[in-house]
């Protein structure tokens, strides 16, 4: 690969390793406790991500638990997973949070996958902006006589193979991610 594209395969990697993230925040299968990243609790007067202020582990299929640092947090910690509306309503034993999580019905898993393909989409534009940015980039240079027609040619056919293999790795998260949801 060119070293010109090195940056460029940089951010489309990024792209698709910020698609994975949003993929691991969405329910299928097994709960895991990225399930909750989003959750953002009130304590010590400012606002901090739950994993900032409690242990968060998933000891069975469907079942995360939620043991704040603080015990007095209990209650906004509670408090926040009700106001982040993830689909499940905590039960707080006085001295940790429970989160029973129910089985996805055939229509929640096909509103998911509608959800994740959206998803996917949006990071495929991503890569395919990067491209078309280059590609500008690449046609301007071409055009003040930087750079030969054939090396604009060579570049531009690098471009796409770059994208290609980028599109590919996006695709082929969507069909794992999508499996895994309907084969539960």
């Amino acid at each position: 690969m060119d070293k010109y594209f090195t940056p460029i395969d940089a951010k489309m990697q990024a792209a698709h390793q910020a698609l994975l993230k949003d993929y691991s925040e969405i329910r299928a299968g097994r709960i895991t406790p990225a399930y909750v990243d989003g959750v953002v609790v009130e304590a010590y007067g400012q606002r901090n991500p739950l994993k900032d202020v409690a242990t968060i582990s998933a000891p069975q299929a469907k079942i995360l638990v939620v043991e704040p640092w603080d015990k007095s947090l209990l209650k906004e910690v509670e408090r926040a997973i009700l106001k982040a509306n993830i689909g499940v309503t905590p039960t707080n034993d006085g001295q940790r949070v429970r989160l029973v999580f129910p089985d996805l019905t055939l229509d929640e898993r096909k509103k998911m996958v509608a959800r994740i393909s959206q998803l996917t989409e949006k990071f495929r534009e991503e890569i395919r902006s990067v491209r078309r940015d280059v590609r500008d980039d690449i046609k301007a240079k071409e055009k003040a006589k930087e750079l030969s027609e054939d090396e604009q040619h060579r570049l531009e056919e690098e471009l796409d193979k770059l994208t290609d293999k980028h599109i590919t790795e996006v695709n082929k998260a969507f069909e794992a991610k999508e499996k895994e949801i309907l084969s539960l």
